[in-house]
């Protein structure tokens, strides 16, 4: 295995809208200073091999699909699972905002590993506020109304139960797992702001830490830890309906993106008995990555 030495400084790399797939040699969106390559040599943009923390001497390889932000999209879950994996470790919001909840949960509690617990999850597991930011809070409202009845107890229980924080060693490497930030797993958003993300990391024992809850992809390196944020498998933000997900492949990572067919959730969205309104918005998001009549991103 070749690599070298991480950088002293921080390391941010995000993903930009990019109709053929997820790119990593674009200006940063938040005006952040960029730097994207590899760190080993002959490996593609927006793959990174990290050195190994026990030097040469790997212990066991896993192949590992690392997803967040699932949203009850149950077409872009069943397309991202299509990619070989040994283990699923799901980063929380496994439901709301999408039409087949049900269907989503059974699909991770029979495939995942891991689960950590989302905002979303949260709410609807015990029947509370998932605090959205204000663009999204009725269709959250709406979408928490109707997903709700459509779980039995023990679905609700399963997400209640849910754990706010995991950790995993796995090749010798260290991870943490949340679905916002370490600090507040629920509900903090925190994007790809080395001077945001310093106070979270503080004594953290990890080398590598998965988190979601934005749905905007990045792999940052920050100190001496790698932050990674898969992006979301079943409500992008990186303006292209397409679900994003990370790959952690015998020391790499590798944030990846696929086509689903998006046409067959919006389709199910637009059937759904809620006003207009809130289905067209809803559709909107899936099929252009972004709310509609805004040009912001927003987290939700």
């Amino acid at each position: 295995m070749l690599a070298c030495a991480p950088p002293e400084e921080p390391l941010v790399g995000v993903i930009f809208p990019w109709w053929g797939g997820l790119k990593g040699e674009l200006q940063h969106p938040l005006s952040l200073s960029t730097w994207w390559g590899t760190w080993s040599t002959g490996r593609r943009a927006g793959e990174h091999r990290l050195p190994h923390p026990l030097g040469m001497m790997m212990i066991r390889h896993m192949k590992i699909l690392i997803v967040s932000d699932i949203h009850a999209n149950l077409e872009a879950l069943q397309t991202v699972l299509a990619e070989s994996h040994d283990e699923m470790w799901v980063l929380g919001d496994l439901v709301n905002y999408g039409p087949n909840p049900s269907e989503v949960v059974e699909l991770v509690r029979s495939h995942a590993s891991l689960v950590v617990q989302g905002n979303h999850d949260y709410a609807i597991g015990s029947g509370s506020d998932p605090r959205c930011s204000d663009a999204f809070r009725e269709m959250a409202r709406a979408m928490q109304e109707y997903t709700e009845p459509l779980l039995d107890e023990d679905q609700r229980a399963f997400l209640r139960s849910l754990p706010r924080t995991a950790a995993r060693t796995i090749d010798g490497y260290r991870f943490f797992l949340c679905h916002a930030t370490p600090t507040e797993p629920l509900f903090q958003y925190c994007r790809a702001e080395p001077a945001r993300w310093a106070p979270e990391i503080e004594g953290l024992q990890a080398d590598i830490v998965l988190t979601g809850h934005t749905h905007l992809p990045f792999t940052m390196n920050l100190e001496k830890l790698r932050i990674v944020n898969p992006g979301s498998v079943g409500q992008p933000k990186h303006g292209a309906p397409m679900a994003c997900y990370a790959i952690w492949d015998d020391g790499l990572l590798i944030l990846q993106s696929c086509r689903y067919p998006v046409e067959e959730t919006v389709k199910k969205i637009l059937s759904l008995p809620l006003p207009m309104e809130i289905r067209s918005q809803l559709a909107a998001v899936l099929l252009s990555g972004f709310l509609p009549s805004r040009g912001e991103q927003l987290a939700i």
